[in-house]
């Protein structure tokens, strides 16, 4: 009898990470660098991909990041990170970012992105990630979209 493919609940995935961000983050009006956001976004994606896929895994994409609020010096970024799905060997990571005034600890979305990485092998080929085991109704949401959204990533490429 065959064995029944590994699966891993979204919480297994999970990932929080904090920074401050400092003089040397921001542009010359003291907001974060963008390309910051960028590089803290594709850190804590690839930390949920590595959670779940126990292994070495690459960034293939990022979709459309949106900007909402802006973020200075001696504020704290709060990034969430997990996985909304699983195919085959690549996953969809969703990372929300969020601003949080520390005399105050105010908090503001000021990001949210959606990352496809890919699980590789030792050789730097594609290996196979466990299914991703949607525990309720949000995250099989979640997981319904992220197929929407590969959809669209994969029709896109095909049309390149």
């Amino acid at each position: 009898m065959p064995s029944r493919a590994p699966e891993r609940q979204v919480e297994e995935s999970r990932v929080v990470m904090t920074e401050i961000v400092l003089p040397e983050d921001t542009n010359h009006r003291g907001s974060i660098f963008g390309g910051r956001v960028l590089a803290l976004i594709d850190k804590c994606a690839a930390v949920a991909a590595i959670r779940h896929a126990r292994g070495e895994v690459l960034t293939i994409s990022m979709d459309t990041v949106e900007f909402r609020n802006p973020v200075v010096a001696g504020q704290i970024l709060i990034l969430n990170g997990w996985i909304n799905a699983a195919f085959g060997s690549s996953m969809e990571a969703e990372v929300e970012v969020r601003s949080e005034d520390p005399a105050s600890g105010a908090r503001a979305l000021t990001t949210r992105a959606y990352v496809t990485m890919v699980a590789v092998d030792d050789n730097g080929r594609p290996r196979r990630v466990p299914r991703l085991l949607a525990m309720d109704d949000e995250e099989l949401r979640r997981a319904e979209e992220a197929t929407k959204r590969r959809k669209i990533r994969l029709q896109n490429a095909t049309s390149s």
